[in-house]
């Protein structure tokens, strides 16, 4: 296990058990790389699944390790820890998409994608796996914003605690992420109808004669239903924490 808080190098001893691995590829030495590689599936697992069995988690995050033992060409690839690290997390999110039985919403979608890319980036970067800490920072969210998006989808959406997604400072330009939250809220709480109609005249930048167009009704409807759809929106955002 990682020590909580602690910062540490993903190439650390996996490079060495690699090694010596390739110059004697027997079974001693695979489990000498498994042993070496563990912390790396330990993060990545308390990281991508907190809320899952350990056991089945680790042993998916494991099956990676192996896999990428067995598909390394030290010529062709990264160091091994970072070519290790892609399999890790690619057996871990495979076995989330299979367990994963809640709803996830949008932005929770969205912020997982780029916490995904973010470790994706700095694997490619440095070759180092990055901690909760450096990817709350580097996606202005609090570090216990960061490991409640990621339970969703994995527990019900009542049981995560949207008040710790927040950002961690003010960006000139950005639309915080307690304010997206709130839009996608916002959001879902209209029908269809009205989503339809905020999208074509916000997003696709339509006058209401050419929504009213588009959809088949009245332009007088098309104001109607603006009107009430952004009080709707007004009022959630009020009542936001």
């Amino acid at each position: 296990m990682i020590e909580e808080g602690k910062t540490w190098d993903a190439a650390n001893s996996i490079e060495a058990a690699m090694a010596d691995y390739l110059r004697c590829p027997d079974e001693q030495h695979l489990q000498r790389v498994v042993r070496a590689g563990s912390r790396l599936v330990h993060h990545f697992a308390k990281l991508y699944a907190p809320d899952l069995p350990k056991d089945d988690v680790l042993q998916a995050g494991f099956e990676g390790l192996i896999k990428s033992v067995k598909r390394y060409d030290p010529e062709r690839s990264a160091a091994f820890a970072t070519f290790a690290s892609h399999y890790i997390m690619g057996e871990i999110r495979h076995y989330i998409r299979k367990e994963a039985a809640y709803y996830r919403p949008g932005w929770a979608a969205n912020l997982q994608n780029k916490i995904d890319q973010y470790i994706e980036e700095c694997l490619k970067q440095t070759g180092n796996v990055p901690e909760v800490g450096e990817i709350a920072a580097a996606l202005n969210v609090r570090e216990e914003g960061v490991i409640q998006t990621m339970r969703a989808g994995l527990v019900s959406f009542d049981d995560i605690d949207i008040s710790q997604i927040h950002s961690m400072r003010y960006e000139s330009f950005h639309l915080p992420i307690e304010d997206i939250i709130v839009l996608g809220q916002a959001l879902e709480k209209l029908s269809e109808l009205q989503r339809k109609v905020i999208g074509l005249l916000f997003y696709r930048d339509m006058t209401q004669n050419e929504v009213a167009e588009e959809l088949g009704i009245s332009q007088r409807k098309v104001s109607r239903i603006l009107h009430k759809s952004l009080k709707i929106m007004s009022d959630l955002f009020q009542k936001r924490p």
